[in-house]
């Protein structure tokens, strides 16, 4: 007997306005993807897909083709390795929404390939005087994407407060740009 998922909530806005940096065909990570809202978003946007949280269940009930990867990235190793060299997978894009540990902040920008896009989106210093997550240890610092994101080329970034439901976000689009070689010379084009 099939068990009907419950209701999938919509992709982030900002992960929607950013997703046509992303070409059909890339390879997408979703980290702490949760029920998969953004990996069907990305799926059927012709992405290859793949998603890494330690709950899986309900990604899988919605994207039964994905590759999906159950692994507690705050206390074991980062399982997207490649095994030849030891280093982290890389991938086309990666998104983060409503998640932040800083230590995997270096390993995440590692697996980002060149040309990629990085789309992060989270709570921000100031969310504790409306709500939770309310730990410093899950906001993000006035300018903290800013600033971990300085060697990529910043397409967008926004930090401040949204409505319903009241909270404060950081959030950035930001590309691992190309050697000037590699684009004879010419700045690279993001549309906005």
């Amino acid at each position: 007997m099939h068990t009907p998922h419950r209701q999938l909530s919509a992709p982030s806005p900002w992960i929607q306005r950013w997703s046509h940096l992303i070409p059909p065909g890339a390879s997408v990570l979703d980290v702490a993807c949760g029920s998969g809202r953004h990996l069907h978003w990305f799926a059927g946007r012709g992405c290859k897909v793949t998603g890494v949280d330690q709950d899986i269940e309900s990604a899988q009930q919605l994207l039964p083709n994905a590759r999906l990867v159950r692994a507690d990235i705050e206390n074991g190793p980062w399982p997207l390795v490649n095994e030849a060299n030891a280093e982290p997978e890389l991938f086309d894009a990666i998104v983060v929404t409503h998640y932040l540990w800083r230590p995997l902040m270096d390993t995440l920008l590692a697996s980002l390939a060149p040309g990629g896009v990085l789309l992060y989106e989270t709570f921000a210093a100031g969310n504790e005087t409306v709500g939770r997550p309310a730990r410093p240890d899950f906001l993000l610092k006035n300018g903290e994407l800013l600033q971990i994101c300085s060697d990529l080329h910043i397409v967008a970034y926004e930090n401040g407060f949204l409505e319903q439901p009241d909270r404060f976000v950081q959030r950035i689009a930001a590309t691992r740009i190309f050697t000037p070689s590699a684009c004879n010379g010419a700045p690279a084009r993001y549309a906005l």
